[in-house]
């Protein structure tokens, strides 16, 4: 059966990512959200906000938060990817980024064209000043771009 895109609100979108993510669970907003449909069923979903970093949030950049796909479907994330960077180029951003965990092979990244851009170190948000809970992986992670200057 062939998948399609369809618009997702984000509570629809956190609610399949608390019900099929491995480590992630819900965000706190969006620009928007996209599901990947198998028929009329809800297979995946990508969600695209503002960078977490701050030093990225320049306006013309968005983060892919989450992407979530059930087990056994071929090719979901790289759709996914894919379409969040179409949907980001096409209303005037100039790049979009993601992190994996640096033991994933990010092979759906690639396959949707996007590339590695830096390593970044693991570390918890937990500090004297503001304690907190890490509730992710804290372990090193890899920064993967889409963006215009790869096209030129």
């Amino acid at each position: 059966m062939t998948l399609s895109l369809y618009p997702v609100s984000l509570a629809e979108a956190n609610h399949f990512v608390m019900t099929h993510h491995r480590h992630h669970g819900r965000v706190q907003g969006h620009k928007f959200s996209i599901g990947l449909l198998r028929g009329d069923e809800l297979v995946g979903v990508c969600i695209v906000g503002r960078p977490v970093a701050r030093m990225l949030d320049d306006g013309l950049t968005l983060e892919v938060t989450r992407c979530c796909v059930m087990e056994g479907v071929p090719n979901g994330c790289s759709k996914l990817y894919g379409a969040a960077w179409r949907a980001c180029k096409a209303i005037g951003y100039r790049k979009l980024v993601t992190y994996t965990l640096k033991d994933e092979a990010g092979v759906s990244l690639c396959a949707a064209g996007w590339r590695v851009v830096h390593e970044v170190k693991g570390r918890s948000w937990n500090s004297s000043s503001r304690a907190r809970i890490d509730k992710h992986p804290t372990t090193d992670k890899l920064m993967w771009e889409a963006g215009l200057e790869e096209e030129e």
